[in-house]
């Protein structure tokens, strides 16, 4: 009897150290990390041969994990790129095609709205069981409306909802969800608040919060977009590094304010290192959080830009050579318009420091996240083409083409098939105006155009174009307002 109580103990503490219960026994799928810095240069990185100034933790990032060569941004402006990125299809698609405010002032303030029966990736990650979180600047739809971060996915948004309020760095209020956050101090010209530095505050709590959960953290960071403002600690640092300084002053001012929401800057070379080496500090507290929390080894961090490098606010492209050996700037469809840094670091499934030169796009990180996350989309056509298969070192599907189209400066459309690459402008006067043809592999810089030479490729290109655009009621070229 002794031994059969004995054995009892035994078999008890088993079941109690061994339980049944399926949940337990359920693998966590991965996190996912992406942050998207804001009108950050090809060129802006070291990994990427940035020289004037360092990004150590950018540039770690890239050594743990895999830096993409050929990747490229939704659009060459702020809110298309991120509806192109939320919904998986490119702009000839996708809802947002343009900036738009549609009449909203800075009182009622946001962007037009991304439409209620869009599918976003964090509606599916939601609905999958992922925690999902935004932090930074959102420009998909004002407060309140269907295109809101709360009514798009996600559980948790603090930051900017609208990208013109974003242009002050010492805003007088966030959004936290749906509530207008006043930030003590803050009354557009004193610098109480740094908003990217109370923004990444957030965003590490919801790391902290939801380390055992599965979670989605969306990062688009305000930084490096104009106004050119940083703390003083860090303006320190490079005052008078950078000369001659470039001095930025509003041409019109209401009220004491610019209207384009730019402050005045003395020293806009200074300003700009200052801002890009915050964005690196807070990159490296990500990866260092992530480590902290034991969760790096499944958790997929994904580092990016929304578009070409800026000339607003007296930031100064040039002087830094932030487009790298590409042609063109934000608003412009050539490639320093468009493809921009992507780094992915995943410890347990990325070969370290290792390149790639397959062909992707922002689109590509809907069925990308898919893959991740083990689950399936029957609810909306994307465009992408998941990426996983590469980050893995697996064979990779590629893209017959990609395209861009752009309302703004009398209309454009950009393709990239393969090695070409066409760009049409001034679609206003002429819809059909003639194609620039350009070679990639020889011609990066998109110097030698070759569209009299290859008319079989220019016409091949000018079908996909055609192919590619689906009219919209909202977003129109200005020939099909006639």
């Amino acid at each position: 009897m002794r031994n059969f109580h004995l054995l009892l103990i035994v078999l008890l503490t088993w079941a109690c150290q061994n339980p049944t219960d399926k949940k337990s026994d359920k693998v966590k799928a991965p996190n996912i990390i992406y942050i998207m810095a804001d009108d950050l240069g090809y060129g802006d990185l070291g990994v990427y041969g940035q020289t004037h100034f360092e990004t150590p933790n950018m540039d770690r990032l890239a050594k743990g994990g895999m830096r993409f060569l050929q990747h490229y941004s939704g659009s060459t402006v702020c809110a298309p790129s991120r509806s192109a990125l939320m919904t998986g299809q490119h702009t000839g698609h996708t809802f947002i095609r343009g900036n738009s405010e549609r009449g909203f002032t800075l009182e009622n303030e946001g962007q037009y709205p991304l439409a209620s029966q869009e599918l976003t990736i964090a509606e599916v990650l939601k609905k999958a069981g992922y925690r999902t979180g935004a932090f930074g600047k959102w420009g998909l739809g004002y407060p309140g409306s269907e295109g809101d971060p709360t009514a798009q996915g996600f559980d948790q948004f603090y930051g900017y909802n609208c990208q013109r309020v974003a242009h002050n760095y010492y805003p007088t209020h966030l959004w936290n969800n749906r509530t207008k956050e006043a930030l003590e101090g803050n009354d557009g010209h004193s610098t109480e608040t740094y908003a990217p530095n109370l923004i990444h505050q957030k965003a590490m709590s919801f790391l902290e919060e939801n380390k055992d959960e599965s979670f989605f953290m969306y990062y688009p960071s305000v930084i490096p977009h104009a106004e050119m403002i940083a703390p003083e600690e860090y303006m320190a640092k490079y005052r008078g590094k950078f000369l001659p300084e470039k001095e930025y002053a509003p041409k019109r001012k209401k009220d004491g304010y610019s209207v384009s929401g730019y402050n005045a800057q003395e020293e806009g070379h200074a300003a700009f290192v200052a801002m890009v080496s915050i964005l690196d500090d807070h990159v490296g507290q990500i990866i260092d959080k992530v480590h902290e929390l034991g969760i790096a080894e499944n958790t997929l961090i994904l580092f990016t830009s929304d578009n070409g490098p800026h000339m607003e606010g007296g930031a100064d492209p040039d002087y830094f050579d932030s487009n790298g050996p590409l042609r063109g700037y934000k608003r412009d469809l050539y490639e320093g318009g468009i493809r921009v840094p992507m780094i992915a670091y995943w410890p347990s499934k990325i070969k370290p420091n290792s390149i790639t030169d397959h062909i992707s796009a922002f689109w590509d990180f809907f069925p990308t996240a898919l893959a991740i996350a083990e689950t399936e989309n029957d609810m909306t056509e994307i465009d992408g083409i998941s990426y996983l298969p590469t980050l893995l070192g697996m064979e990779q599907t590629n893209h017959p083409y990609l395209y861009w189209e752009f309302l703004e400066r009398g209309g454009r459309q950009a393709v990239r098939l393969g090695q070409w690459k066409g760009v049409r402008l001034e679609m206003a006067k002429n819809p059909k105006a003639p194609i620039e043809l350009y070679n990639l592999s020889e011609d990066l810089q998109e110097q030698n155009n070759l569209a009299e030479q290859f008319p079989d490729k220019v016409r091949e290109i000018d079908s996909i174009m055609s192919l590619a655009h689906q009219n919209s009621e909202v977003f129109a070229f200005p020939f099909e307002k006639n």
